[in-house]
């Protein structure tokens, strides 16, 4: 399977990811770029996750309906053509990283999946959900992961 590249001006893969973007920040969700989807793909869908959560992975952002051709997002804005679904925190769209204080650092993956169909998900789905919606139906696959530690 090919794989699509995504990054962020707001950190590198594996790095910190700045209070900026973090629930008791500004929380507005980082920009991102994806380059690498391949031809074919109705849709793209975006899962950010964190599954170092005490309770078990917790969705941070899902938005299904990207179109394949948006190249990525603004920071605070919703991918062109996307449709945000409610995030753990019971809300519509980015809801920022808030581990627990004192809990080591959390990694936050994000993922862009290009599906060659769309993909219907209820507006409150887990990420264990979202995984078995594009688990094997995806053409490509992209990921990110940022660190936040209170």
């Amino acid at each position: 399977m090919a794989g699509i590249e995504l990054r962020s001006s707001a950190f590198d893969d594996g790095a910190v990811i700045p209070r900026r973007y973090a629930k008791e920040g500004d929380d507005v969700s980082p920009d991102l770029s994806w380059s690498g989807v391949p031809r074919g793909a109705a849709e793209l869908l975006l899962l950010c996750e964190d599954p170092d959560a005490p309770s078990g992975t917790f969705v941070h952002w899902i938005v299904t309906g990207i179109d394949p051709a948006s190249g990525g997002v603004e920071e605070g804005r919703t991918p062109e053509g996307g449709r945000p679904l409610m995030n753990g925190f019971g809300e519509s769209g980015w809801g920022g990283p808030l581990p627990p204080p004192g809990d080591t650092a959390h990694r936050y993956v994000f993922r862009v999946y290009a599906l060659p169909e769309p993909v219907e998900l209820a507006d409150e789905v887990s990420a264990e959900d979202v995984h078995a919606a594009v688990d094997g139906r995806q053409l490509a696959e992209g990921a990110l992961v940022g660190r936040y530690q209170r």
